[in-house]
């Protein structure tokens, strides 16, 4: 049954009838505290584009349990909540959100006594959010990590507990203007129990900032951040993902995504503002347009736990010290660049599992414990920095290497290819060049295959020890 709403007075009274009413609002609502949609209750307007609903001094929208809230612009404090569940039932059933033009967080959180809910969200443009103030955070690899200004988080510990979720069209923020906090947060309560199902998630644009003061190693934000306890089937980034803070990273997974797609330009400007951070398990990842990233050890792509099976990028190019193009310390299948990796910086600070350390910004590392299957590269490795090495196998392992184009290290005192600390590759008609350093180093390094290997280095070219 539908009742048109035409004021507070009236939007109460139908809140507390006992049948289960579609709501309309005829017109502009302010709301002086927080309202709950009983079960089966659904909120919509008759015109969106000229119907407010408005809470100055509280969180919005509480939602039960078979839920839906449509056509509609909801606007609290950009630190409030503008819908949030309100709810321990067992099961939740369909909670349904559409066509929303939001200003504050939308905070989909279960807690111990709910086993299951289904979650649909779809058009969602959420223009400013701080999500920074809620304390039910996500703790591993020495780091937190702040909710987003959408969130879809399992907080209850059950195994058998579970959030199917489709989640289609979601923006975040503006150029210029970033939500604050993380801004696409998706995550289980922990590795072992409380599990969000997503088959599908599509983003439009996204802009984050996570307000972390510079230094502070433990906190951590992304654009979009699927967390651990958190398995998508299909990932699709459709719209520019950027952020602009301290240890912000544009995409990271501590969960499992099957198969991932970013069709724009994945940018960073913070310092430890990473590309893409995988510390779960990718199936297939694709970067359609660039990675660029330009703060102080904001690196392209890291690959520290979990693994990768299959990751294709467009190209990659990073500006500041210490920021290395690709860094793997864990076995992955293969990687492909179709175009040039560059780094622009020499050495400097960067965020390492919540500790900052100094890293070269080097082209591609592998580190110990590190493993690529088949690297292919069409384009050219290029570092400009001092002290830098453009391709370093330190301990690693890549069993298959294609370089197309050129290994060139630009800068001062720096190494083009160095394979070192029982790092193993094959250099096969790899085409290395120092103008200024060395072109090979290899030291207690293993190289399978140089067969053409072509090296010209300003203090040296091929330099074994």
């Amino acid at each position: 049954m539908k009742a048109k709403i035409n004021s507070f007075e009236e939007l109460l009274a139908a809140l507390d009838q006992d049948s289960p009413l579609n709501l309309e609002l005829q017109t502009s609502i302010l709301c002086p505290f927080a309202i709950v949609l009983p079960v089966g209750f659904s909120l919509s307007s008759v015109d969106q584009e000229k119907t407010i609903l408005s809470f100055n001094n509280s969180d919005g929208v509480g939602l039960t349990a078979n839920n839906e809230i449509s056509n509609l612009n909801i606007q609290t404090n950009p630190g409030n909540r503008a819908i949030y569940l309100l709810s321990q039932q067992d099961d939740l059933g369909t909670l349904t959100l559409s066509n929303l033009t939001i200003t504050g967080q939308v905070q989909i959180l279960i807690r111990s006594g709910s086993l299951k809910a289904r979650l649909i969200a779809e058009n969602i443009d959420i223009v400013s959010c701080d999500a920074r103030r809620y304390s039910e955070q996500p703790q591993k690899y020495g780091v937190n990590v702040y909710q987003g200004a959408f969130t879809v988080y399992n907080y209850n510990s059950n195994p058998e507990s579970v959030i199917q979720a489709t989640l289609t069209n979601i923006t975040l923020g503006r150029k210029g203007a970033p939500v604050i906090g993380t801004g696409l947060f998706v995550a289980g309560f922990g590795d072992n129990g409380g599990w969000v199902l997503a088959d599908q998630i599509s983003t439009g644009d996204i802009y984050s900032n996570g307000m972390i003061p510079y230094g502070q190693p433990n906190m951590i934000t992304a654009a979009v951040f699927i967390l651990n306890g958190a398995k998508i089937k299909k990932l699709t980034n459709k719209g520019r993902v950027t952020t602009y803070g301290v240890n912000d990273m544009v995409l990271d997974t501590w969960g499992q995504v099957d198969r991932w797609v970013a069709e724009q330009p994945i940018t960073s400007y913070g310092p430890s503002g990473i590309g893409f951070v995988n510390f779960g398990v990718v199936d297939y990842f694709e970067a359609k347009d660039k990675i660029e990233t330009f703060g102080l050890g904001s690196r392209g792509f890291n690959q520290y736990d979990g693994t990768v099976n299959q990751a294709v990028f467009h190209g990659i190019q990073t500006h500041g010290n210490g920021s290395i193009g690709i860094q793997v310390s864990k076995p992955v299948g293969n990687i492909t660049i179709k175009n040039d990796l560059i780094t622009h910086g020499a050495v400097g600070q960067t965020l390492v599992k919540g500790v900052l350390v100094s890293l070269p910004a080097d082209g591609i590392s592998v580190k110990a414990g590190g493993e690529i299957k088949q690297l292919n590269i069409f384009g050219s490795l290029i570092t400009y920095g001092s002290g830098v090495q453009t391709f370093n196998v330190e301990g690693g392992i890549v069993k298959e290497l294609s370089i197309k184009g050129e290994v060139i290290a630009e800068g001062k005192n720096s190494v083009a290819i160095s394979v070192t600390q029982n790092g193993k590759t094959s250099l096969n008609g790899v085409h290395a060049i120092s103008k200024l350093g060395i072109a090979v180093l290899i030291e207690k390094g293993i190289v399978t295959d140089r067969t053409e290997l072509k090296a010209k280095g300003g203090k040296g070219d091929i330099i074994e020890a």
